[in-house]
């Protein structure tokens, strides 16, 4: 696993983050150091595939990365007819995706494709679990709302959506709490203050989060019948809705 260390350099350019071919070359050390609860997100995401994913219907990991999260899925699902469709907009992260999930065949499990589309332009059907694994925070917070909506209409009935987010909290003496000991996570995977200050400015505009009751009035917006926070670590949660 090569190590992250992209805003170690002392010359290391102050430029918006993007997914490109440094970030991906880095990827799981960064995963693995900067969000807390990762790994149990993605378990997580594999217990649930096992209890909602149905025979002859779609699975999609939109926003997919490397892929964590689809190999979650088909590590996890025995029904037949089963499709995994797993989404990215950045050629670097599609072309290890590919590689991570495709490069050879499954043993067992869904079949998965993986394609490199912007994920407000796949039309969801069929679906009975959708993913959204730390991705719904990119988008610009005006196209959030359709977003959802389209995983809700093509969520099947009783269908479910995974969504993984950084939030901030409603009182800002917790949230300020939560983001100091994000911090402190990261120091203690030995990420320097430095390092920790300029992935912030080069995040800054380009992740934006929000709180969790601005997403639980979303999914209610959107028609899904239950929500809830399964997992929370820190200003990092896992929400799951269910159509």
């Amino acid at each position: 696993m090569s190590k992250d260390e992209i805003y170690k350099s002392g010359d290391a350019a102050p430029i918006p983050f993007e997914f490109n071919e440094k970030v991906a070359r880095v990827f799981p050390d960064m995963l693995r150091r900067s969000i807390p609860g990762y790994d149990a997100s993605i378990e997580t995401i594999g217990w649930l595939a096992s209890r909602f994913v149905r025979a002859n219907t779609r699975c999609y990991d939109l926003g997919c990365s490397l892929g964590a999260a689809a190999q979650a899925i088909r590590d996890n699902v025995s029904e037949p007819g089963v499709k995994i469709l797993a989404v990215d907009n950045a050629p670097a992260m599609v072309e290890r995706c590919r590689q991570r999930l495709l490069g050879e065949p499954a043993p067992h499990g869904p079949e998965i494709s993986v394609e490199a589309a912007d994920v407000r332009d796949i039309r969801i059907s069929n679906a009975s679990m959708v993913v959204m694994n730390y991705t719904l925070q990119f988008l610009p917070l005006a196209e959030r709302d359709s977003m959802i909506k389209s995983i809700a209409e093509g969520l099947n009935e009783g269908g479910l959506l995974v969504v993984s987010e950084k939030v901030v909290d409603e009182d800002s003496e917790i949230g300020t709490l939560a983001s100091g000991l994000h911090h402190e996570y990261k120091r203690s995977n030995a990420y320097s203050d430095l390092e920790i200050a300029r992935k912030r400015t080069a995040l800054e505009n380009v992740l934006i989060p929000e709180t969790i009751e601005a997403h639980r009035g979303r999914l209610a917006a959107a028609g899904f019948r239950h929500m809830g926070v399964l997992l929370q670590y820190f200003n990092f949660v896992s929400l799951a809705a269910i159509r």
